[in-house]
């Protein structure tokens, strides 16, 4: 997760955490010995990183992998850079390949010294065995996250009959991921555009988001109301929209356009 420092707290809301939760608790089902953590808090404070950047300045939902735990070793939580497993790792796992024998060696400046240990990639990088499964695991996070951008449907279109030649069109535009087109942070600083939900080839007279349909509690757009802007389509939610329109309504088609939910389109 991002969130580098302790006084970015009050950037991040309740919703938005509950996306981040939703995602990395499932993400640590299946990458054993990855923990979700918080920078500031499990790791060590970033002031300017580019997490905090790409969730403060543009509103995107943003995680960092680094590939390599040591629990892959032996399924064990034995901690970091623990020397007995690492000596273990040695001796069982990579047959002698991890560490270097000590011996005397005689610098040119410092004289005698001892030369050896713990190979430098050791510990930070995975022995070659490790590699696929891991990789694998952690690509198979990276998917499940960008599944869960915004996929956008248009669906449910209804028309009523208003009479004296006016129609009533109510859309609804249904979001099937986790992830909404606009992040809090993004409505907070109004970061990205509206989302547009447009109309053509009937005559709208006026256009409305739909608050609550069961109390008809409406919000008008009077300006430029054949294409409705949308705040933001919640993830596993949707938004309606209506429009009272007049003339022939037998072939009329609505279209959709989010910067981050992408674009979708519904004809009659």
């Amino acid at each position: 997760m991002a969130l580098g420092t302790a006084e970015d707290l009050d950037t991040y809301n309740r919703s938005d955490i509950s996306i981040y939760d939703a995602i990395a608790k499932k993400g640590e089902e299946f990458m054993p010995g990855y923990r979700y953590l918080v920078v500031y808090k499990d790791l060590y404070s970033v002031f300017g990183g580019q997490l905090d950047w790409f969730y403060g300045g543009r509103g995107i939902f943003t995680y960092s992998n680094e590939l390599m735990t040591s629990y892959l070793y032996f399924h064990q939580n034995a901690g970091r850079g623990n020397q007995d497993e690492q000596m273990k790792v040695d001796t069982y796992l990579t047959f002698g390949d991890a560490f270097v024998n000590w011996e005397e060696y005689d610098h040119p400046q410092y004289g005698k010294i001892e030369i050896g240990g713990f190979k430098k990639n050791f510990g930070r990088l995975h022995p070659g065995f490790l590699m696929e499964q891991d990789a694998h695991r952690n690509s198979a996070f990276t998917i499940l996250h960008a599944y869960h951008t915004p996929k956008l449907s248009v669906m449910d279109v209804k028309e009523k009959d208003l009479g004296r030649g006016l129609k009533e069109i109510t859309a609804t535009i249904y979001n099937e991921r986790l992830i909404p087109t606009h992040s809090s942070q993004d409505l907070k600083y109004k970061i990205e555009r509206p989302d547009h939900v447009k109309i053509e080839g009937v005559n709208v007279v006026a256009g409305f988001i739909v608050e609550n349909e069961d109390f008809n509690r409406l919000t008008e757009q009077t300006v430029d109301p054949q294409t409705m802007l949308v705040a933001n389509i919640p993830g596993m939610n949707a938004v309606k929209v209506r429009w009272i329109v007049s003339g022939n309504t037998n072939r009329y088609s609505i279209q959709v356009d989010s910067a981050k939910g992408g674009k979708a389109s519904w004809s009659k």
